[in-house]
C-alpha cells in the first residue's frame, strides 16, 4: 500500500488510482500544524461516467458471487484494516485533527459493522413456505447495483464503513464520494480492500466538492445514495436523490441535549458529560452540546467545569477542521460573550507549542444561557457547551422536544421511572440513560429523527440491509396438486 506521505493521491478506479491532467487538484491541508499534505482531483464529467460504468460492469460479475464468498473477503479486509492499525490513526489525525485514541476508537466502531456484515448469509438466508399442495412462496434479498455514499470529514474511516460493508456483502458496487477536506483515509481503505481480495471496480473513490457529488448524484445508473452530513445538504441530497426516483438515506445535524436530575451520581454524570462534550472536539453528530440543570444538581456543574478546563488542547483533544470552522465556532462565543453570559473556561486563543499554524479551541462552556438563544439551539460543532437552568423534567424534555433536530438525547439519574419517563418523552432517535454519547452498537441501528435524518429507516443494522436491497418475491408450482383449488 501507498503511504499518506505520497503528495498527490488520485480517484480509485479500476483497482488503481488515477490522476486526470485535466482535473484541478484539491490541497488537503492538515488541521493539525497547517501544512499541507497532500494533493486531491477533482472529479468532472470523465471521471464521474467512468466510475460509474466501471461500477456497472463489476455489479453483473459481483452480485452472482455468493454471499458467503463475498464475505470471506470482508473478513480478509477486516483482518489487514486491523494489521494496518497505525498507517490509518495517522493518516485520520494527520488529515481530521482528531488525536490518536480517538482515531482508533472510530476503527473500532467502523469494524464492528464489518462483522455485522459477516453475519450476512444468515440474513440473508431465503425465506420459504408452502402455501398451498405443490405451490411454494419464496422471498429473497437481492442487490440493487451501484450504489454511493458522501461521506463528512468528522469521521473518515468509520462513516464509509458504516455503509461499504453491508452494501458490498449483499452484492452491490460502491463509489465513495468523501470530504475533500479528509480523501486520503478512504484510499487507504481502497487499497486494503484490493488487497483483501475485493475485485476492481466493486469499491471505487471518487475525489470532489459539491460539483462532483452532483453529478454522481445525477447518474440514472446509482440506485441508492447515503449522505452523512449538515442538515442543510441533507435536505437538498434527499429531495434531488429521490426526485430522480433513487433510493436516499441522509443523516444531517444534531444539538444533542444532556439533562442532568438531582439524584445523579456526581462524579460519573461530570465525566461523563466532558467526553461527550468535548471528544473529538465537539466535531461528531452525537456530541453534547446543551447542558440542561434540573433544580438543585449540587456541584456538578462545578466538577464538570473543572475537568473541562483541565483538558490539555493538542494532546488530549485534537485540532478544529479548518480555519474557516474555527471561526465560525468563535463567532458563537464572541456573540454568547456580547449577550453578557459568563464563558469559562474559554477555549479560545488556545495556541499548542509547536503547532501554531494549526487549528485548536479549547474547551468552552457558556453558562445560563435562554432556551432561545442561537448558541442554545444552532449546531455549533465544536468544543461548545451551553448550559440552561430549568426546575422540572417536564421543562427540560419540553426544550429538547423544541429544538428542530432529533439525534440524541441523554439523561443522568439514578431512578428507574426517571429513566423511563425520559426514554418515553423525548424527540430523538437515539437516547442515553447516564451515557452521553448513546451510539448503538451492533446490530442496533444508528439514525436520528426530525430534521437529523431524512428518509426511512436507519444507516446500520438490519436497517442497513434492507435500504441496500430489494426484496424479490418467487412462487412456484411444481408438483400436480392433489385438488384444485384458486391458484391453478
Amino acid at each position: 500500500m501507498k503511504s499518506t506521505e505520497q503528495k498527490l493521491t488520485g480517484h480509485f478506479i479500476g483497482g488503481v488510482q488515477q490522476y486526470p491532467v485535466e482535473e484541478t487538484s484539491i490541497t488537503v491541508r492538515s488541521p493539525v500544524d497547517g501544512s499541507d499534505i497532500g494533493f486531491v482531483p477533482e472529479g468532472g464529467q470523465k471521471t464521474v461516467s467512468l466510475a460509474v460504468s466501471c461500477a456497472e460492469n463489476a455489479f453483473s460479475k459481483w452480485s452472482v458471487v455468493p454471499v458467503k464468498e463475498r464475505i470471506q473477503v470482508l473478513l480478509k479486509f477486516k483482518t489487514l484494516l486491523e494489521l494496518n492499525i497505525d498507517l490509518l490513526c495517522n493518516s485520520i489525525h494527520n488529515e481530521n485533527g482528531k488525536t490518536i485514541s480517538e482515531a482508533k476508537a472510530e476503527l473500532e466502531k467502523g469494524i464492528e459493522v464489518i462483522e455485522f456484515a459477516a453475519s450476512l448469509p444468515q440474513i440473508l438466508a431465503q425465506e420459504k413456505l408452502e402455501v398451498s399442495t405443490g405451490v411454494e412462496c419464496e422471498s429473497v434479498r437481492v442487490p440493487l447495483g451501484v450504489t454511493l455514499s458522501i461521506t463528512p470529514f468528522n469521521f473518515p474511516a468509520m462513516v464509509p464503513l458504516w455503509t461499504i460493508p453491508i452494501s458490498i456483502g449483499c452484492g452491490n458496487t460502491f463509489i465513495l464520494k468523501p470530504s475533500e477536506q479528509t480523501p486520503l483515509t478512504p484510499v487507504i481503505l481502497a487499497e486494503i480492500f484490493k488487497e483483501a481480495g475485493l475485485p476492481d471496480g466493486v469499491f471505487i473513490v471518487v475525489h470532489g466538492k459539491q460539483s462532483t457529488a452532483e453529478l454522481l448524484i445525477e447518474q440514472p445508473q446509482v440506485k441508492a445514495i447515503s449522505f452523512v452530513g449538515s442538515t442543510a445538504i441533507a435536505k437538498r441530497v434527499y429531495t434531488r436523490g429521490t426526485e430522480a426516483g433513487k433510493r436516499v438515506i441522509a443523516l444531517g445535524g444534531a444539538k444533542n441535549h444532556l439533562v442532568v436530575v438531582p439524584d445523579a451520581d456526581p462524579e460519573i454524570t461530570a465525566k461523563n458529560i466532558v467526553a461527550s462534550a468535548m471528544g473529538c472536539a465537539g466535531q461528531r453528530c452525537m456530541a453534547a452540546s446543551v447542558l440542561i440543570l434540573v433544580g438543585d444538581t449540587g456541584g456538578i456543574l462545578d466538577r464538570v467545569t473543572e475537568l473541562a478546563s483541565s483538558i490539555r488542547t493538542g494532546t488530549e483533544m485534537g485540532a478544529i477542521i479548518s480555519a474557516k470552522a474555527k471561526q465560525r465556532i468563535e463567532t458563537y462565543i464572541n456573540r454568547a460573550e456580547e449577550k453578557g453570559y459568563r464563558v469559562f473556561p474559554d477555549g479560545r486563543n488556545v495556541s499548542v507549542e509547536g503547532r501554531e499554524g494549526g487549528n485548536y479551541l479549547g474547551p468552552t462552556i457558556i453558562h445560563d444561557v435562554n432556551p432561545g438563544d442561537e448558541c442554545a439551539c444552532d449546531e455549533i460543532f465544536g468544543p461548545v457547551l451551553s448550559v440552561l437552568r430549568v426546575d422540572t423534567l417536564d421543562e427540560a424534555i419540553a426544550i429538547e422536544n423544541a429544538s428542530r433536530y432529533g439525534n440524541a438525547a441523554s439523561v443522568y439519574t439514578s431512578s428507574g421511572s426517571v429513566a423511563k419517563y425520559f426514554s418515553e418523552r423525548v424527540s430523538s432517535g437515539m437516547v442515553g440513560i447516564n451515557i452521553g454519547v448513546p451510539v448503538p452498537r451492533e446490530p442496533f441501528s444508528f439514525g436520528g429523527w426530525n430534521e437529523s435524518k431524512f428518509g426511512a429507516g436507519d444507516i446500520t443494522g438490519m436497517d442497513g440491509v434492507r435500504f441496500w436491497t430489494r426484496l424479490k418475491k418467487i412462487t412456484t408450482k411444481w408438483t400436480a396438486e392433489a385438488s384444485r383449488n384458486w391458484m391453478s
